[in-house]
Formats: C-alpha cells, sequence, structure tokens
C-alpha cells in the first residue's frame, strides 16, 4: 500500500521553482527586446523623419561641389546607420546599468543624437557650410566622449559608436 502512494520525481518533470525561473526569464527577455527596439527606434525614427522633411536638399545639389564630395543617399544612409548604431550602443549600456553609474553618458548621449539631427537640414537645406563644420566638429567631439564613457561602463558598446 505504502508504494502506492509514493511519487517518483524525475529529472524531466518541471518543478515549481524551475517553471517560475523559466517565466521570469521570459518576461525578463520580452522586456530586453521592447527596451532594444525602443532605444533603436527612437533616434532613427527622428533621423528619418528630418531626412523625409528636409530630403530635397536642393542648395546642396546645386552647389558646385568638388568630386569628393559624397552624393546626397550616401550621406543620409551614413546618417541612419550612425543612429541606429548609437540606439544599439546607448542601450548596450542601459542594459548594463550604466546610466546610473556615470550620468555623465546620457547627456552626451543626447547631445550627439541632437548634433546629428539638426546637421542635415543646417547644411543641406540651408546651407550654412561653417556652421555646419562646426556643428561637425561638436558632434565628432561627442561621438568621442560617448566612446569614451560607454568604453568605461560596457567594453562592447563602445564598438558600436562609430
Amino acid at each position: 500500500m505504502a508504494m502506492q502512494t509514493l511519487q517518483h520525481w524525475s529529472k524531466n518533470e518541471p518543478t515549481n521553482t524551475t517553471m517560475a525561473k523559466q517565466e521570469t526569464k521570459k518576461t525578463e527577455s520580452k522586456r530586453a527586446i521592447q527596451s532594444l527596439t525602443l532605444a533603436i527606434v527612437v533616434p532613427v525614427s527622428l533621423t528619418m523623419s528630418i531626412i523625409f522633411m528636409f530630403c530635397s536638399g536642393h542648395k546642396y545639389q546645386a552647389m558646385g561641389k568638388p568630386f569628393w564630395f559624397p552624393p546626397l543617399w550616401l550621406i543620409h544612409s551614413a546618417s541612419l546607420g550612425s543612429s541606429f548604431l548609437m540606439g544599439f550602443a546607448a542601450w548596450l549600456v542601459c542594459a548594463h546599468g550604466g546610466f546610473h553609474t556615470h550620468p555623465d553618458a546620457l547627456p552626451l548621449y543626447i547631445a550627439q543624437v541632437s548634433l546629428s539631427v539638426v546637421w542635415d537640414p543646417l547644411v543641406l537645406v540651408i546651407g550654412a557650410r561653417f556652421l555646419g563644420l562646426l556643428f561637425c566638429v561638436v558632434n565628432i567631439g561627442t561621438l568621442l566622449a560617448c566612446y569614451y564613457y560607454f568604453r568605461k561602463m560596457k567594453g562592447d558598446a563602445s564598438d558600436f559608436t562609430y
């Protein structure tokens, strides 16, 4: 009789704790994917909206350019790629708690994204070359500062800042 009431535990049968751990991992991975999507979509959509609003660049196309000036489609593609990679790098830093340990990194990231968004209409639509050069130099400075702070927080994230 005692053998009939005895339950046999197998390694294949899930217990309550393993099921709870699996559910926790599922919710954590779902949250990570949502935050990754948000971190990439926001800067890319800002850049894309600026490109669509000011995409013509009549002054840039009418300006006498040497042969080494890139075509407009290459400038827009590089801008989108930079926004994507900076969003991904910021997500890597944020996922490892980096913005809490080094609070200077977040304003630098926001400044870099803002400068890269403002540069496109400033140079390509308005035609302010010298002011665009100044914005470009400041943008490179913020990019290097982001690289420095991202490198201190998480080594992998700084590889995507270029």
